[in-house]
């Protein structure tokens, strides 16, 4: 067990306790996800002790998420086309960004949770344990419940793949959950970004969702809509446009409307790997220079 024991006045021992705890037998990344899942298991098995109100949490999920693309389609109640896009198309967009996104909520979604930690002193408790802080953060308040949200934006997948006339090659096969798992990656990214900035400002929470709930939404729709140095920015400063918008025009054989080679299409994998460096020096830099609250 690790030697250094937080004192009540400050975390930076504990801090450096938990990241001197060896592991004989697994590296630091297996022993966070080993941490992960037990913490995980524990809620699975917290929320099916009651299964009714599971089940209900579900289909309210899924009911809320809905309303987003009940919004689409009232819209092209009175259009025929959007940006140039027919609805099929905006529901491959809204179908591959909603997924990706529900993936990374159902994995992630607790991160934006850290500035109230920060706040109230209960990140002591995580700092003491010897198991990596960002897996127990990740972990915290896993929600079953946000299966919801994947199986709408499923569904609108599905609905868009049989509607539309893709000229299908292997390629475009391969695409599609290369999209989904990539795109789930630069969102995860984005919430560990978003909880290391919450350790400089504890109530960032909203500024971490802007980019999340935010970004999810932006790519519902079509980039044509926007102005382009909006997508020029969700492209080369905040990726958020290899979560959908690239992988998904090249499926759709269309233009992306600015300067951006055909082959960016294939780059969502890198790009997820180009985002998580960062974001793992931003929370291990938010990490040690966190401060405890001394409660």
């Amino acid at each position: 067990m690790a030697e250094g024991v937080a004192r009540a006045d400050g975390t930076a021992e504990a801090v450096a306790a938990v990241e001197a705890f060896p592991f004989p037998e697994r590296s630091r990344l297996l022993e966070g996800v080993r941490a992960y899942g037990l913490i995980m298991a524990m809620w699975v098995r917290s929320t099916m002790a009651y299964r009714a109100s599971f089940a209900m949490t579900v289909f309210g999920d899924f009911a809320v998420t809905a309303f987003d693309f009940a919004t689409i389609l009232l819209m092209f109640s009175h259009v025929d086309a959007l940006g140039g896009y027919s609805l099929p198309e905006i529901a491959l967009l809204y179908g591959l960004s909603a997924t990706a996104f529900g993936l990374c909520d159902l994995l992630l979604g607790s991160m934006d949770r850290v500035g109230r930690r920060v706040r109230d002193g209960t990140l002591d408790t995580l700092l003491v344990r010897p198991a990596p802080v960002l897996a127990q953060v990740a972990a915290d308040r896993f929600a079953l419940r946000r299966l919801g949200r994947i199986t709408q934006g499923l569904l609108v997948l599905g609905y868009a793949l049989v509607t539309l006339d893709i000229a299908w090659t292997p390629l475009k096969v391969l695409m599609l959950p290369m999209t989904l798992v990539s795109g789930a990656a630069i969102f995860g990214a984005v919430f560990v970004a978003g909880a290391a900035f919450q350790f400089v400002a504890q109530d960032a929470s909203e500024v971490q969702n802007s980019f999340t709930y935010g970004g999810t939404t932006l790519l519902q729709y079509p980039p044509t809509i926007f102005a382009k140095d909006l997508v020029r920015g969700v492209t080369f400063v905040v990726p958020l446009a290899f979560v959908s918008w690239l992988p998904a025009l090249y499926v759709l054989d269309r233009e992306y409307p600015v300067d951006v080679p055909q082959w960016a299409a294939f780059l969502p994998p890198l790009v997820a790997v180009g985002c998580w460096v960062p974001a793992s020096l931003a929370w291990r830099a938010g990490l040690r220079a966190y401060r405890s609250t001394g409660s």
